[in-house]
């Protein structure tokens, strides 16, 4: 099957970006920002981040910090999911207008 996804990538101060860099040339990506990448037809047999999974692990040394999030066309929805890694706080915490209570209680 084929799919178009976009992905996003955080390996870290010293992660593989060689590794990756190869990978995303290989599969013909476009450059879309900071860490973003555009795959137009990207191929794979089975459950699509199963697949992703592999292929990049195959292809990159991953670490525990290494961070990699795919948006996906899912049957009509578009979906993000982390197939490496898993979200962490933001950087813009607390630089908002609001500011969220907290109730301690006893």
């Amino acid at each position: 099957m084929k799919s178009t996804i976009w992905l996003s990538y955080d390996l870290g101060v010293s992660g593989d970006y060689e590794g990756m860099y190869s990978w995303l040339e290989n599969h013909g990506a476009k450059e879309c920002g900071s860490s973003v990448a555009f795959l137009k037809g990207y191929e794979f047999d089975g459950d699509l981040l199963e697949c992703l999974r592999a292929d990049v692990g195959d292809a990159v040394t991953l670490n525990r910090r290494s961070r990699i999030y795919v948006i996906f066309n899912d049957r009509g929805h578009v979906r993000g999911r982390y197939v490496v890694g898993k979200r962490k706080a933001p950087p813009w915490t607390g630089f908002g207008d609001e500011l969220e209570q907290e109730v301690d209680e006893v």
